[in-house]
């Protein structure tokens, strides 16, 4: 049983963690802006990158360096906005989505350019891991992944539900047009999606760094995963999009556990295709998700 915890079900909520994270960003810009933005997973990339480079100028924790990492990614997601989308935003949502499609090229290429191909780690070394209760196993790097994936989903849930421009947020998600007409500044709201989605999408990179390493398909490979998570909660819905990814990292690695005689049910080679498969299976069964979220 503790075997199953250990080894299974905790590296489940430590990666659904992650997925989360990125997923509330691709939940909230399909919501509001209508369009499924494939430069996402290079935006995690971007962000973990940053987290490298401001680690190698400072010395500190990538903790303690994942702010900093968020501001600068924000930045970088609001002038490609406004420089690369904003041109497109009035145009049939197929040609913004065909412009994320070349976004995540240069942006992989650009971070190429700058930092090489070569693997980098966040945290050097091997941690020993907390025994709790005898039997309970746990890496201090897991223990940091679980809880700032807490705080900062606790802190989009203050956004949404306290702030005033979380409930413009959530009112243009809604409805764009009734949004406009009740004298939202719907221009700010585009602004404040594109800083909440790309901050939390730099977290989920350097979350990643730190429980793997920094390397420039990082973000390609989690793309879609997130994408399932996302469409799992349901498009526009943030607390959807955090359950979805819960629930597509635990399934994820549950996959791979021994549920009949001593193999494995599926190799974790085809960790992927489970994402996919709930995905596709969602699409048919429910295509407004778990939560009830925009259909398109």
């Amino acid at each position: 049983m503790m075997d199953f915890i250990n080894f299974h079900l905790m590296p489940g909520i430590i990666l659904g963690s992650i997925y989360a994270l990125g997923g509330i960003g691709i939940s909230m810009t399909f919501g509001i802006l209508r369009f499924a933005n494939f430069a996402h997973g290079e935006t995690m990339t971007l962000g973990a990158y940053f987290a490298f480079t401001l680690i190698q100028l400072t010395g500190w924790h990538p903790i303690a360096v994942l702010p900093f990492a968020m501001i600068l990614t924000a930045v970088v997601a609001l002038g490609i906005d406004r420089v690369f989308y904003k041109p497109f935003r009035a145009r049939p949502a197929i040609m913004l989505v065909i412009a994320s499609f070349g976004m995540m090229l240069m942006i992989r290429s650009a971070i190429q350019f700058s930092w090489g191909v070569q693997l980098k780690s966040l945290m050097p070394g091997i941690q020993r891991p907390y025994i709790l209760f005898d039997a309970l196993r746990i890496s201090p790097k897991h223990m940091l992944i679980i809880g700032s994936a807490l705080v900062l989903m606790l802190a989009v849930h203050v956004l949404l539900s306290r702030t005033k421009i979380g409930k413009a947020m959530r009112a243009m998600a809604d409805s764009p047009e009734l949004a406009r007409l009740t004298g939202i500044d719907t221009e700010m709201v585009i602004r404040a999606t594109w800083v909440v989605g790309a901050s939390l999408a730099a977290a989920a990179g350097v979350l990643l760094a730190i429980d793997t390493h920094v390397e420039t398909m990082m973000g390609f490979k989690l793309l879609l995963p997130v994408f399932a998570a996302a469409i799992l909660g349901g498009i526009g819905r943030p607390y959807g999009a955090m359950a979805g990814g819960l629930i597509i990292g635990i399934a994820e690695e549950l996959s791979s556990y021994a549920w009949i005689g001593n193999e494995p049910l599926l190799a974790p080679g085809y960790k992927a295709g489970v994402a996919f498969a709930i995905m596709v299976a969602m699409l048919i069964w429910r295509p407004s998700g778990l939560f009830r979220g925009k259909v398109f």
